[in-house]
């Protein structure tokens, strides 16, 4: 008896030395996957900076000759060393705000087919036919803005005859390019809400659209905006095909169906030519704009989502109001 009462001894020992060593590997395990993946978020943060320090120095010229002038400024002569940033400043934000007012109700609309509304046979096809939109290089996009679309625009405009190539030709190339990666990220997001909410709903005596309007929306509502703007995102710094469609010339016109520039395009044209100083350091402080522009807007756009979801998580976010599902008691 005693000797079986010291094998279960040692065997009850060497388990628990066994659990010990396993929960020590772990929390040593769970130490080091942390560090890594604070290191990797740390980089993300000291690339930017990086960037933009690089981009600063490099548009030093450029700010101690033009000052505040060079984003108001209206003219860009690279040969008689003029240079003024507004027309691509002017053609980025036009043609962004145009590609996503076209896109995102075509895009919100799709969304809510594959994710609420579409028969189940026809979700999945349509569904992988989106994300294959996606994922067409943007070289496509842009030949076939040149060859269909510019056509098809060209002698259309109001003021005379037109090149075809043009700002309304690229907020269409913008608005196809952004449309399937807005209803991608919508239907993702409405896809994650419960499903017991809509049951909720549902036992309410709602319908499916009331469901849908003042259940599924509502508490997807900061991811539908963040789909919005992450699309808006991809629009600002898209360059091959908006550089193919938009005319590439550095004036302000009042005609969208008028050549027109924006900062990506004018980098990625005159960036390797760039051979005078002066020229290069604009070139230089036209994308150290496009950076701040960037990072300002998007740091804006997470501060809505944040206050929306610190609203929504006090219990202040709008909701399915008493009587609008379904008929009144």
């Amino acid at each position: 008896m005693s000797r079986n009462a010291n094998v279960n001894a040692n065997a009850n020992a060497n388990a628990n030395v066994n659990a010990n060593a396993n929960a020590t590997s772990g929390v040593v395990f769970a130490r080091v996957l942390r560090g890594i993946a604070q290191l990797a978020s740390a980089s993300l943060l000291v690339l930017l900076l990086a960037l933009f320090a690089y981009l600063a120095k490099q548009s030093r010229m450029s700010v101690e000759v033009f000052g505040l002038g060079f984003l108001a400024g209206t003219e860009w002569d690279p040969l008689h060393a003029r240079f003024g940033a507004l027309p691509f400043l002017f053609g980025t934000i036009l043609s962004s705000v145009l590609a996503l007012a076209i896109a995102l109700p075509g895009g919100f609309l799709v969304a809510i087919y594959v994710a609420e509304l579409g028969p189940r046979r026809t979700r999945g096809p349509v569904g992988a036919l989106v994300e294959m939109l996606a994922a067409v290089p943007s070289v496509v996009y842009g030949m076939w803005g040149v060859l269909v679309l510019a056509p098809l625009l060209r002698g259309t405009g109001a003021r005379g005859p037109t090149q075809g190539v043009s700002m309304l030709a690229a907020s269409l190339v913008l608005a196809l390019m952004v449309l399937p990666t807005i209803a991608a990220v919508m239907r993702d997001v409405l896809l994650a809400v419960p499903q017991n909410l809509r049951e909720a709903g549902t036992a309410l005596g709602g319908t499916r659209w009331e469901v849908l309007r003042h259940v599924v929306i509502p508490h997807a509502r900061a991811g539908l905006f963040a789909a919005t703007m992450l699309g808006f995102g991809r629009a600002v710094g898209e360059t091959m095909a908006v550089t193919m469609v938009i005319g590439n010339s550095a004036e302000i016109s009042a005609s969208l169906f008028a050549p027109g520039y924006t900062a990506a395009s004018v980098l990625a044209n005159e960036m390797p030519q760039a051979s005078d100083p002066l020229h290069a350091s604009a070139l230089y402080e036209v994308a150290l704009v496009l950076l701040v522009v960037t990072v300002l807007f998007n740091l804006g756009a997470h501060g809505v989502v944040r206050r929306y979801l610190r609203r929504k998580a006090a219990g202040l976010s709008t909701g399915p109001a008493e009587g609008e599902l379904g008929p009144s008691p």
